[in-house]
């Protein structure tokens, strides 16, 4: 693991709240020359810190206002079992963020859909029919208090 430094600290920071910043910019923000400071930046990026660059985008303006929450309990929790539900999740669209979980269920995740109908054929044609799956327990998002991408580095 890479330790980072209060210059990677604030680059990260930089490239956080602003994914489109400028070289330029970034290495006024951070106090370096231009050059010394895209390496850095390509240096976090070699080393998996900086995984990549996304848009963030209102899930409500492009028609996927759902947001349910499914627990998922499977049968065993062999290896070849995780593996397998981990494979066939990595294929669906509609789950946005997936994890494998201690306590009384196996996997959290969250899945995006247009409407409750979406939901249920996801349920049927795709949850339901993964060999392995014991039971699947649903909540539904009433409301986004806060989502955010941004991890604390202090």
């Amino acid at each position: 693991m890479r330790v980072l430094d209060d210059i990677d600290k604030k680059i990260i920071a930089a490239i956080q709240g602003n994914g489109k910043i400028t070289a330029n910019e970034l290495s006024d923000r951070v106090g370096l020359s231009p050059s010394p400071c895209t390496r850095r930046v390509r240096l976090l990026e070699d080393s998996g810190v900086i995984k990549g660059y996304t848009a963030v985008i209102d899930q409500k303006k492009v028609g996927l206002p759902i947001s349910a929450f499914a627990s998922i309990k499977l049968e065993r929790q062999r290896e070849e079992d995780l593996d397998r539900f981990a494979l066939a999740v990595a294929r669906w669209p509609e789950v946005v963020d997936c994890y494998l979980m201690t306590g009384q269920r196996d996997y959290l995740m969250r899945i995006v859909v247009r409407d409750l109908e979406a939901y249920e054929r996801f349920i049927k044609h795709k949850l339901t029919r993964l060999d392995g799956v014991a039971s699947i327990e649903t909540s539904f998002a009433l409301d986004q208090v806060k989502r955010s991408e941004v991890l604390p580095l202090e």
